[in-house]
């Protein structure tokens, strides 16, 4: 069985506390080396004797080690992951950033509340800015090193970084994400039955897509889909995707409120930021709107700080015997499918291709794709329905002005992603928001160096 160099990056993100644990679990696998590298050494040194510890536990004889350079981690790499934030060293996630805090809050200011803010909106957008030059440093160093990987990105926003890299570089890229497998396990559970069991069919890009078909042993189980969600309506967690799946006749893939909200222009129609649609609260990512930025963070001594990652890690242990095929990205098995040439279906983001044949092939659409020794092949889902044809276009638009001007420091480019985005305000208003947005951004944005 031939061993694969799996090279993990941005490894001291807690991404690859489970994430590491998948791999070294995985019999097709066994031998292979796990190389780590992140700009914070000393925690990828904490994440690779976790990974240690994990896979001498699994007794597949994956070595697991941290290296101190991007070139040794990817000299010669058969596959390479990525989980990384592009808002610099944190002690906390990349959420948990003051430069992710002016994303947040310059935007408020101007009568635009975030909620997520890290796929669409101007926070999505400043969050890709600021990556796309680090993934495309990585993919060059791919193109010297490792021409022939199969690159796993798993940071957000998921399309938007995949549809750069894809673009500008010649690295085969794979997206990865949970959402679809949260979504079908929900309506395995509104059905009652295993979610194992269901047949779907789906279309959209990353957190935004929306299910065209679902069936139960050979059956079209969509009319008790749609009876069920009608009769849960008032007790329903999320009404604000509730509804609109009653009216576009069409259930939303990935339920959460806090998502969707940001892929419509609800937001910029409220008030304030106490007065969310459907009494929304202001909870997750946005709570940091109310920090005093003029304060300095308190943060624990660096020593402190690394040994509570490490007990975190500690309680980190190998996945149970039996785990759902729709429990997380599976990324384990869809590695090993590649590097044994096995045929498997996954759920992955990648270039359309006419895949939904009525979107442009460029776009970055999150489907089903079979596996094979080279990668992975999306399957055929068929044409989007108009009235989320035309939701879907919008934000390709987005994701492709986005890109672009991420790459290109491209200032008219950003602007024109602002207002093409369902959350636009006035151009003036936009520009002005943009300058600040860009300036509490300057050092993670050495592509606008001249803007």
């Amino acid at each position: 069985m031939p061993t694969k160099k799996i090279a993990c990056l941005g490894s001291g993100s807690r991404y690859f506390a489970h994430t590491l644990a998948d791999l070294v679990v995985v019999d097709g696998l066994a031998g292979s080396v796990l190389t780590l590298y992140d700009i914070d050494h000393e925690k990828s040194e904490v994440m690779a004797r976790h990974g240690r510890r994990l896979a001498e536990e699994a007794g597949t004889g994956i070595a697991v080690r941290s290296c101190s350079t991007l070139a040794e981690a990817l000299d010669g790499a058969d596959f390479a992951l990525a989980a990384i934030g592009g808002s610099g060293m944190s002690t906390g996630g990349v959420y948990q950033t003051d430069v992710r805090a002016h994303d947040i809050r310059i935007p408020a200011k101007y009568g635009v509340p975030q909620i997520v803010g890290d796929t669409g909106g101007p926070a999505g957008m400043m969050m890709a800015l600021r990556n796309i030059p680090i993934y495309l440093n990585i993919c060059r160093e791919m193109e010297r090193r490792c021409p022939n990987v199969v690159f796993f990105n798993h940071s957000n926003p998921m399309a938007v970084l995949c549809r750069a890299m894809t673009k500008y570089t010649s690295i085969k890229v794979i997206g990865i994400c949970h959402g679809v497998q949260a979504g079908i396990s929900l309506v395995g559970q509104l059905l009652g039955v295993p979610a194992e069991e269901l047949d779907t069919v789906w279309v959209g890009t990353n957190h935004y897509h929306w299910f065209t078909r679902i069936y139960h042993g050979g059956r079209d189980v969509y009319p008790e889909v749609r009876r069920r969600m009608a009769e849960g309506r008032d007790t329903a967690k999320n009404p604000l995707t509730q509804r609109l799946s009653e009216a576009y006749g069409y259930r939303i893939v990935y339920p959460d409120d806090a998502h969707a909200l940001e892929f419509y222009p609800y937001l910029a129609q409220a008030k304030d930021s106490a007065h969310l649609p459907y009494g929304h609260p202001l909870g997750g990512h946005f709570s940091m709107a109310s920090d005093d930025p003029t304060q300095p963070a308190t943060t624990p001594g660096r020593q402190a700080e690394l040994e509570a990652y490490s007990a975190d890690l500690r309680r980190i242990g190998l996945p149970k015997p039996g785990t759902s095929a729709l429990a997380g990205e599976q990324l384990g098995v869809l590695i090993e499918a590649i590097a044994l040439g096995r045929r498997h279906v996954h759920v992955v983001n990648v270039e359309n291709r006419g895949v939904i044949p009525n979107l442009p092939d460029y776009a970055c659409v999150e489907v089903e794709g079979v596996t094979d020794s080279v990668g992975v092949r999306p399957i055929y889902t068929g044409p989007a329905p108009i009235a989320l044809l035309g939701l879907l276009q919008k934000r390709i638009a987005w994701q492709e002005l986005v890109a672009d001007a991420g790459v290109n420091g491209d200032r008219d480019l950003a602007l024109q992603a602002l207002l093409v985005d369902e959350m636009a305000i006035l151009p003036e208003q936009s520009a002005a928001m943009l300058d600040e947005l860009l300036a509490a951004s300057r050092e993670y944005l050495p592509q606008f160096s001249d803007t």
